[in-house]
């Protein structure tokens, strides 16, 4: 889809030319300079005249009238030139890609030098190109009928840039793509209904993923789970017709398997709440509640196409949570595969007791590190908003890692304590080690405080994405529907990561 070129000239011929424009004095200066003097100083009118904006976000279009060998210029407004970030750059970029899929142009070019600045070199910039590109213009089609009309989406991006050498480009462009398409892979996970994505279907891509990227794969089925003594999570399971599946996919980019990093996602099909039902409009989206297992399978696509150094197991304890004759109940009581027994006060809070078998899997499986990821609470939302990813953590040096990840990946996160009064709390049973629901105060807070009982000693953070998985709307880097949050956080953190001295 990309090609890299150095030797911008005004005469190369494309159907929309792509340049960034900086809010300053004089808008046409240095590498602009020729193509304000090819349209004789009237693109410098048009700016005068409010007709090309350098705001931040401001998206112009001029047609060039054969004056230059491209059809027409985009011109995206940057902003302030000393408070220009790479964040600042993808969004632009994105509603820039948004219209330009609207045109239906199918080929384009990007002058790169134009977006350049001290804080943001031609590798970050390519990066933003092709990641911004994928995010911005994804869509879930769904399952309506299809139109005849053949799409018209952009199929070619010649990206120009003097300053950086076509190979290193060109590899930033690579890379870019794969963290936009991984987190699209997410996006289309959770958007799909519950009834076409069942654990099996779960298992089946998993499989499909590592065959493309030579992971090693254990699939285990229900009597392997029973084997094992994964109670807690084959008591979700208990009420369902469909079989559970824990999916493991292991990354070994080391000589040894050493300092393995364990990502867990909560891989809840769909969630009716079980005997404490939701209600009738809370059961709806509920399809979504696998959003951690798509970030992780997300985050290993990635992994598969940029190769990084390290050693990764991703575990994901996947059913659905159904009602039945045969569901689980309030006041059951089911052994972990760690043999602490757990007294269950709310079917709802099912995520906690799938990732709490799922944990001690991981480390079963040589994970010195554990990262989990879970649509967990509603009382996320209540404490942070539909915007900010709530995180906990036993280990501040591993959690300073996954918060730097976020920050690049430009994904916010806030960090919940973790108190001993909040762990006494889910230690509170009188029947059993511990119970699963001690309340509705700091909900968010004791359910990661009941999976942190898991991890135990072994460094760990825990994140809830119950409020940032969905948007209700559409925004620059895509529209309304599932995020693919935390696909790219986990990526750059494994990417990132550094041992930690215990």
């Amino acid at each position: 889809m990309f090609q890299v070129k150095n030797g911008w000239e005004l005469t190369q011929k494309h159907e929309g030319l792509v340049v960034g424009l900086f809010d300053k004095p004089e808008k046409f200066g240095r590498q602009l300079a020729k193509l304000d003097e090819q349209f004789s100083g009237q693109l410098t009118e048009l700016v005068k005249a409010g007709d090309i904006s350098a705001k931040l976000n401001a998206i112009n279009k001029v047609h060039s009238f054969g004056k230059i060998g491209a059809k027409r210029i985009w011109f995206v407004g940057l902003g302030k030139e000393k408070e220009f970030t790479f964040h600042k750059l993808e969004k632009a970029l994105g509603k820039l890609f948004k219209e330009i899929k609207g045109s239906k142009v199918t080929e384009a070019a990007v002058y790169l030098d134009s977006f350049l600045t001290d804080q943001v070199d031609g590798l970050d910039a390519a990066h933003a190109v092709s990641e911004a590109l994928l995010l911005a213009t994804y869509q879930f089609d769904g399952y309506r009928q299809k139109s005849n009309e053949p799409e018209r989406k952009l199929e070619i991006l010649t990206v120009y840039c003097d300053t950086v050498p076509e190979d290193e480009v060109a590899a930033s462009l690579t890379v870019g793509y794969a963290f936009g398409k991984g987190t699209n892979s997410a996006r289309t996970l959770v958007n799909t209904p519950g009834n076409m994505l069942t654990a099996t279907d779960m298992a089946n891509y998993a499989v499909e993923l590592a065959g493309k990227y030579d992971f090693e794969v254990e699939i285990l089925d229900k009597a392997d789970i029973e084997k094992l003594g994964m109670g807690a999570f084959l008591a979700v399971n208990q009420g369902s017709t469909e079989p559970p599946k824990m999916i493991v996919l292991k990354y070994q980019g080391k000589d040894e398997w050493k300092d393995v990093i364990g990502l867990v996602g909560k891989g809840i099909t769909f969630d009716t709440g079980g005997y404490s039902i939701k209600t009738k409009t809370g059961i709806v989206g509920m399809k979504t509640d696998m959003g951690g297992a798509a970030a992780v399978l997300g985050a290993m696509e990635i992994i598969g196409e940029t190769r990084p150094e390290q050693n990764v197991v991703a575990v994901i304890p996947s059913t659905d949570n159904m009602i039945s004759g045969h569901a689980f109940k309030p006041d059951d009581v089911v052994a972990s595969m760690s043999g602490k027994t757990i007294e269950v006060l709310n079917t709802d809070a099912e995520g906690r007791l799938v990732l709490a078998d799922a944990v001690t899997y991981a480390k079963h499986h040589g994970a010195e590190y554990l990262v989990d990821v879970a649509t967990l609470t509603g009382g996320v939302i209540t404490a942070l908003g539909v915007n900010t990813t709530g995180a906990m953590t036993n280990n501040e040096p591993l959690y300073e890692q996954v918060l730097e990840a976020a920050h690049e990946a430009g994904e916010q996160m806030w960090q919940l304590p973790l108190f001993e009064s909040e762990k006494e709390r889910v230690r509170t049973s009188k029947v059993a080690d511990l119970n699963n629901s001690p309340g509705s105060e700091g909900h968010a807070i004791v359910a990661g405080a009941f999976i942190g009982e898991f991890a135990e000693s072994t460094p760990w953070v825990h994140l809830d994405i119950a409020g940032t998985a969905t948007s209700s709307k559409a925004h620059d880097l895509g529209p309304a529907g599932a995020t693919g949050v935390m696909t790219r956080t986990l990526a750059l953190f494994v990417e990132r990561f550094e041992p930690i001295e215990k």
